[in-house]
């Protein structure tokens, strides 16, 4: 054959050829075509519509081919597609290497088909409603780099064989629900870069084998069920950059070699159960922007390697149990910092000072720990600031000069400090603040009105300080305020009506202050205020009938209100709590008041109401106390005296019998008058003599008494004591004894004889007398009345109410005794106590703090309600006063710091609280406990093993209260006073209802208890 037709074949084949593969490749073509349109029928689009059969596919809205036609690429990534891939021919697409059909809604499940397309190198089907497993025949496509399936309904393990895919670079599955545990496999995966596997349902541990993933930047298990310690082995993967395991359930302790990840700049590790100390060796992360390992079990101290870390902008350690010194200067180094949370451990020394060094901080969470010191200088022009929280430490600052202006500022809450000083005026130009709370600190001075420019302010809480004068009336610009608390102040005169107009008013609390007047109607528009105390303040004439709607909780107790209860308060369908108390309320009680369904505490006790009690639930549901010391009530039940017809009568028979009541007093005192007069006149000389003989000896008869005479009372006394025979005796004390007179007159009194003064010791009568006069103020159910006292040549003593059931001390003593103060009573009992040490704390002017709080001081009336008595050693608290005191107190319930600062502050009577609560629950001293809740074994111990093992264990309700209480005993034996809570506080969370704690009571650990943030 010549080269001529050799030629002419070659070109014959060529030809053929080409017309070959151009028919073949339109019949290609025309097959994707035809697929891809028998899919876009079976779903729900719009975007579709360049999906013509007379155009090119290749021209088609997120479709790419090759040089012959065929389909490489679809990208259909937010096009708004609904409907299933069941319908998605993937065989006919043999050239597809690219797949993203990511951020529509697709639903159903992965078709195992998918496992055809030999050349998919890049799969994305992430965010759609698609559900099932994950298709074993994924693993096939052994050219795939990445794989995007997150945020979809996936259910199912990892398929083991995902081993096969050696070139993957991503395996992106987070938020799915898939379950199982991590394949070992996934080690084998060696060009891994990315693996996200966060909020599923994965447990088991972390494979060792993912230490074989040296390529690995990015490594996200958040939000699992993972559990077992973090594999040394993850000190391997140094290119790391973020690597997140949150959200778990982690032990063990922070691998060490985590700091050879010198790439890393995100380490999140917050919420799992991880102990030991912090590696020193994180502090080699130089390139660190982000660091958070909160809530873990961590222990020991910040290491101060930390402050290498100058470029992070968020460190998060807080709810770690840290404890130690913060290492002030080393956190100083930080220059980009914007985040910063050691919040909730037990961190102490001062804060550091340049925080804010950078200009750039947002967030500064210190809150429950133990720093001192001053407020960092650098916050205060720190204008970046979004959220400070300082509360719960002992901070010291004035609060006029140590802050500044900040426009960014949202929420500061700096209570529980020892702040000082007036209020900054200048908060009024945060405009942004949602929340102000500066309660329970020692700030003075008046409310600026310039509070009222915060129109974003939803809490204002300037509770428990120092705080005179008038309640501004431009509060009411504040719109958004739903909380309010004012309580425990100095604040006077009338409560301004304009508060009426915050509209948005959900809890209102004035208690506590000295405001007068009476109480504004306007309140009544406060349509969506559920809790309102206006308790212990000096509010006069009557409760205004038009009370909010929404009301749940009323307290106008401790005031002088008077007239008639409105019985629209009846109406109020959602109100629960009702304390009128200690008024000057008259009249009956309301039917609707007593019919109310709603209310499970009503206290009406203390007032002059009178007529037989009603019937109705909430009469049936409140104790006898509610309704005690109202002379005119009547019943046959909740021991009051029965009615008859001269309790309930009413109208003009009622004022005949008082009008001849007074008409026969008037004329008893006339008559009496007369005697008086003859009496004297006849004996002046022999008075005059006894009280020269008295007067040379330098003491004056003294004796005060509510409604007696002194001489004859004192008279009675002594005779009903037989001059003070030991067989009288009920009660022995460091300063007396106390003993038991029944009068002529059927009364019952606790006589206290104290010991002599030295002669010639003036001043400590005339203290004596002081302090007498002002504890004969005290009016509070459970604090023994005080009648009075006597300063006598021969006798001195104290004159007391008698409290039938005698010592709490010797009820607990006794096995008998003690299986009668069962779980209700105790807890019962405590509360008691814990009213009376609030109310001696917080509502007396000045404070008094009792000093010898113990079981053998505190009585049981006949009801168990406790009684605190012997205030032998107690003190008044001035504000002007070092307030230095010897040592006294009870052995065993002294506070610790008593024994070297020798101040007597009101954390020492809580401390002894503490110590007598605890008492009350575990049935016997508690001091050997007390000495050792440092120890491991100590706070391990079962709550059940600790209780008082002569009654049965608690159950349901009462358990709950039973672990509400210890809770608070603990607290209280806190070593740093300002660690302890406050009596208010104490008084106030006893009271509340507690849920039921989260494990079983039976497996109750009084390190759990001890661990608890009140």
């Amino acid at each position: 054959m010549n080269s001529k037709a050799s030629s002419s074949l070659v070109l014959v084949v060529a030809v053929a050829w080409l017309v070959f593969e151009t028919i073949g490749g339109e019949a290609s073509t025309t097959k994707e075509a035809e697929a891809l349109l028998h899919w876009k029928s079976n779903l729900q689009t719009q975007s579709l519509s360049s999906w013509s059969p007379n155009q090119n596919p290749c021209l088609w809205l997120g479709i790419s081919c090759d040089d012959q036609g065929s389909v490489t690429q679809i990208n259909l990534s937010n096009a708004s597609m609904q409907g299933k891939l069941d319908s998605f021919n993937f065989s006919s697409f043999p050239n597809l290497n690219h797949l993203n059909l990511s951020s529509n809604n697709l639903s159903g499940q992965v078709p195992t088909v998918i496992g055809t397309l030999a050349k998919l190198t890049h799969l994305d089907l992430s965010t759609n409603q698609l559900s099932g497993p994950i298709p074993q025949e994924i693993c096939n496509l052994t050219n795939m780099a990445q794989i995007w399936m997150s945020a979809n309904r996936l259910i199912g393990p990892i398929p083991s064989n995902i081993k096969n895919l050696i070139h993957l670079t991503h395996l992106m599955l987070s938020s799915n629900q898939i379950s199982g545990t991590i394949p070992q496999e996934i080690g084998m995966l060696e060009s891994l870069t990315h693996l996200s596997l966060y909020t599923n349902q994965l447990m088991g541990r972390v494979p060792p084998s993912l230490g074989n993933l040296t390529n690995l930047q990015r490594l996200f298990l958040d939000g699992n069920n993972i559990s077992g310690t973090i594999p040394k082995d993850i000190g391997n993967l140094v290119n790391m950059v973020q690597l997140g395991m949150p959200d778990n359930h982690l032990v063990g302790s922070i691998p060490s070699g985590i700091g050879n990840m010198t790439n890393l700049t995100f380490l999140y590790l917050f919420g799992n159960s991880l102990s030991g100390s912090i590696p020193r060796e994180l502090g080699n992360l130089k390139k660190m922007v982000e660091l958070s390992l909160s809530d873990n079990l961590l222990t020991d101290s910040i290491p101060s390697t930390l402050g290498n870390l100058t470029t992070v902008a968020v460190l998060y350690l807080g709810r770690c149990r840290l404890s130690g010194l913060m290492p002030t200067k080393e956190m100083e180094n930080f220059t980009r910092l914007q985040y910063f949370d050691v919040s909730d451990n037990n961190l102490y020394g001062h804060l550091p000072n340049e925080i804010c060094r950078g200009g750039s901080l947002e967030r500064f969470i210190v809150s429950n720990n133990h720093f001192q010191g001053p407020i960092p200088t650098s916050l205060k022009n720190c204008t970046s600031l979004i959220r400070v929280r300082l509360e719960r430490n002992q901070l010291t600052g004035n609060t006029s000069q140590d802050f500044g202006v900040y426009p960014k500022l949202k929420y500061i809450d700096a209570s529980y400090n020892d702040l000082y000083g007036e209020l900054f005026p200048n908060w009024g130009k945060c405009t942004n603040l949602t929340k102000l709370g500066l309660n329970s600190n020692k700030i003075t001075g008046r409310i600026p009105p310039q509070i009222g420019q915060l129109t974003q302010l939803e809490e204002l809480d300037l509770s428990s300080n120092a705080l005179v004068g008038e309640i501004p009336k431009e509060l009411e610009m504040l719109s958004s305020l739903f909380s309010l608390n004012l309580c425990g102040n100095q604040l006077s005169h009338m409560l301004p009506s304009q508060l009426g107009r915050l509209s948005k008013l959900e809890k209102l609390d004035l208690s506590a202050n000295r405001l007068s007047g009476p109480i504004p109607e306007q309140l009544g528009a406060l349509s969506k205020l559920w809790l309102l105390k206006l308790s212990q303040n000096n509010f006069d004439g009557s409760i205004p009938s038009n009370q909010p709607s929404n009301l749940q909780f009323l307290d106008l107790s401790h005031n002088f209100l008077t007239g008639e209860i409105p019985p629209q308060l009846g109406g109020l369908q959602k109100l629960e709590n009702l304390s009128l108390s200690h008024n000057m309320l008259s009249g009956s009680i309301p039917s609707a008041v007593a019919r109310q369904a709603s209310l499970v505490f009503l206290d009406l006790s203390y007032n002059q109401l009178e007529g037989p009690l009603p019937d109705g639930i909430a009469i049936e549901r409140a104790s006898p106390e509610a309704f005690q010391n109202n002379g005119g009530l009547c019943s046959n039940a909740k021991g009051l005296p029965p009615c008859n017809s001269s309790s309930t009568s009413h109208g003009n028979a009622r004022k005949v019998v008082v009008l001849l009541v007074v008409i026969v007093f008037l004329a008893l005192f006339v008559f009496t008058g007369l005697v008086g007069i003859i009496y004297f006149l006849k004996h002046r000389e022999k008075i005059a003599e006894r009280k020269a003989k008295e007067t040379s000896r330098g003491e004056i008869d003294i004796f005060s008494v509510l409604n007696y005479n002194g001489s004859d009372l004192y008279n009675d006394i002594v005779s009903a004591t037989d001059n003070f025979d030991d067989k009288n005796c009920i009660g022995k004390g460091g300063y007396g004894k106390v003993y038991k007179a029944e009068l002529a007159t059927a009364h019952v009194l606790a006589v206290k004889k104290i010991h002599s003064f030295e002669d010639g010791d003036a001043a400590a009568q005339n203290a004596f007398r002081n302090e007498i006069q002002v504890l004969t103020e005290i009016r509070h159910r459970n604090i023994v009345r005080l009648y009075g006292f006597c300063l006598h040549v021969q006798h001195k003593f104290l004159i007391y109410e008698f409290i039938e059931r005698g010592s709490l001390a010797s009820f607990l003593r006794s096995d008998q005794a003690a299986v009668e103060l069962d779980w209700i009573k105790r807890v019962k009992v405590i509360k008691g106590v814990a009213h009376a040490l609030s109310y001696m704390h917080h509502d007396c002017i000045p404070p008094i703090v009792h000093r010898d709080i113990s079981t053998n001081n505190i009585l049981l009336r006949w009801n168990f309600e406790a009684c605190v008595s012997d205030f032998g050693t107690a003190r008044l608290l001035k504000p002007d006063s070092s307030n230095w005191t010897t040592l006294a107190g009870t052995y065993g319930c002294i506070a610790p710091e008593l024994a070297y600062t020798m101040r007597v502050t009101e954390k020492c009577d809580v401390f002894s609280f503490g110590v007598a609560a605890l008492e009350v629950m575990m049935g016997r001293h508690s001091g050997e406990l007390i000495y050792s809740l440092s120890t491991s074994h100590s706070r391990n111990m079962l709550l059940k093993d600790v209780l008082d093992q002569r009654l049965p264990p608690p159950v349901d309700d009462v358990a709950d209260e039973v672990i509400l209480t210890m809770v608070f005993a603990l607290a209280c034996l806190q070593e740093h006073p300002q660690s302890r809570p406050t009596m208010r506080h104490v008084s106030q969370e006893l009271s509340t209802c507690m849920p039921p704690f989260p494990v079983p009571f039976n497996t109750v650990k009084l390190s759990q208890l001890m661990d608890l943030k009140v």
